[in-house]
């Protein structure tokens, strides 16, 4: 168990990026000479979009890389709002283009239905190699919320299940999701938290019961903070 984490401090969001961006790069390698495949959990909102221009770049064997997310919305991919389309977008392009994506979304006709299916399909992920996660600005991870119904569940280190349903709540989030679970997100060799911004450093930094920390308390190996101002 982890009492906190390791903050790198970079000049700004451009060098944060290329740290990270290298950073996933190495562990993928490191599980593809290991095990001749490797897993990657991605994330959305606008921090990780040039970490995946970087990585889209790399001459990886990505037909050997499977790729999923933290999280998603429930839209369909064509929309703007969803995280699935920023991956497409900008990670499974040039060399990544290749990886196999699993996504969290489906058709299914709810987000409970999709969860159950979105379990079935990542449990072969994990343990993942790397997972990349942001944070918003009330500690959150994933979409697993402050004040959320479905937070104690999501936040079970021993929970069992790796996908949840979440549904809107107040203030956030604002439209059903699907998420992975504290569980799911503790299973990887690297995990990474990309911020920027002072009060994010402070939320970091000040050990409280928000769901990053308890992240930083469950995870069995070093939890990598890249922040930048």
């Amino acid at each position: 168990m982890n009492s906190g984490p390791d903050i790198e401090v970079y000049p700004d969001a451009e060098h944060a990026a290329l740290a990270a961006a290298e950073a996933i790069a190495d562990w993928l390698a490191a599980g593809l000479e290991e095990n001749g495949q490797a897993s990657f959990v991605g994330t959305g909102g606008s921090s990780p979009g040039p970490v995946y221009d970087l990585l889209a770049t790399l001459p990886l064997p990505w037909d050997q890389i499977s790729v999923t997310l933290s999280d998603e919305r429930w839209v369909p991919p064509t929309s703007p709002d969803s995280n699935e389309r920023q991956l497409r977008e900008r990670l499974m392009v040039g060399e990544a283009a290749a990886a196999r994506f699993i996504p969290l979304w489906s058709d299914a006709p709810n987000t409970e239905d999709a969860a159950e299916a979105a379990e079935i399909a990542v449990e072969g992920l994990f343990p993942a190699d790397v997972v990349l996660l942001g944070m918003g600005d009330d500690g959150h991870i994933a979409s697993l919320f402050p004040g959320s119904p479905v937070l104690e569940e999501g936040l079970d280190p021993l929970g069992g299940s790796l996908v949840i349903a979440v549904p809107r709540g107040d203030p956030a989030p604002a439209m059903e999701r699907i998420s992975l679970t504290l569980y799911a997100l503790k299973q990887a060799y690297l995990i990474l938290v990309l911020v920027s911004g002072e009060a994010k450093r402070q939320i970091i930094e000040a050990r409280d019961d928000l769901p990053i920390h308890a992240l930083f308390r469950a995870s069995d190996m070093p939890v990598r903070v890249i922040w930048s101002p």
